[in-house]
């Protein structure tokens, strides 16, 4: 097979592949958000009493939730458990690998990005402000410039597992709109709130840049617009995250404080 087929090949792979993948990803977060509502309808009383913006936000995070799960197993397994990214058992670059399971992933991931971002926007503000607009934009603008290049999915895959909190975010949601802010429940939450953001996005992204620090030379061989956006956005998303997590404090000292005073 020529040079010229192979290529060829490869492109058409990609095309069906990327395509593929992101409307999965679509159709999955539009499956799980009626699914989410039909659930809710049949086994929890208080949901026919909330608003129609709430019982959106309600479905909404329920595909957020899905969409968090997924990715986070996906990534722990191509980062952690695959041989994909380890650097003893390829040659060449760590920065440049990828497969068609990460390639799927960055795909599905790029379909909720732009389903959230959609209802986001037809809703807003009420399912977030102008934060979340910014964070969902750098996100989709990295994973697409990452999944049509082949480069730097390694640290992708490492900022999509610090979705692995979401799920936390959500049943701190699901709670307070339920009137459950004084159970035990939601004390637990918090406190899983506070650990688990503090290691995936926290500390994930400092092992992140020292990462990327001493794998600076293949990272300087990355093309020149996803070499400097793997240096801006990255740092964007940390200062966001840094934000959030003392806002996260705050209302985990609030919580216990309270939880205390209530014995």
């Amino acid at each position: 097979m020529g040079v010229n087929s192979l290529v060829d090949e490869i492109a058409s792979r990609h095309l069906l592949l990327w395509p593929i993948s992101v409307s999965i990803g679509i159709v999955a977060c539009k499956i799980v958000y009626e699914f989410t509502g039909l659930i809710s309808m049949l086994c929890f009383r208080g949901y026919t009493k909330l608003t129609e913006k709430s019982k959106v936000e309600w479905k909404n995070r329920g595909f957020s939730t899905f969409h968090a799960l997924f990715v986070a197993v996906a990534a722990f397994y191509l980062l952690q458990i695959s041989d994909l990214f380890d650097e003893f058992s390829y040659d060449g670059s760590i920065v440049k690998r990828s497969s068609t399971l990460s390639e799927t992933v960055l795909g599905v991931s790029i379909g909720y990005f732009l389903m959230d971002m959609a209802m986001i926007l037809w809703y807003f503000p009420a399912l977030g402000g102008l934060e979340y607009v910014l964070h969902h934009g750098l996100s989709m603008f990295s994973i697409f410039l990452s999944l049509v290049s082949g480069e730097g999915q390694l640290y992708i895959l490492m900022v999509l597992f610090s979705e692995s909190t979401t799920p936390f975010v959500n049943l701190r949601w699901y709670l307070d709109v339920s009137g459950q802010k004084n159970s035990k429940l939601y004390v637990y939450n918090g406190i899983a709130l506070f650990l688990g953001w503090l290691v995936a996005r926290i500390l994930l992204f400092i092992y992140f840049f020292v990462h990327m620090y001493l794998h600076f030379d293949q990272v300087k061989t990355i093309f020149p617009l996803g070499f400097y956006s793997l240096l801006t956005v990255p740092p964007i998303l940390s200062v966001m995250n840094v934000v959030w997590f003392w806002k996260i404090v705050k209302g985990l000292i609030k919580t216990l404080s309270k939880a205390r005073h209530s014995r």
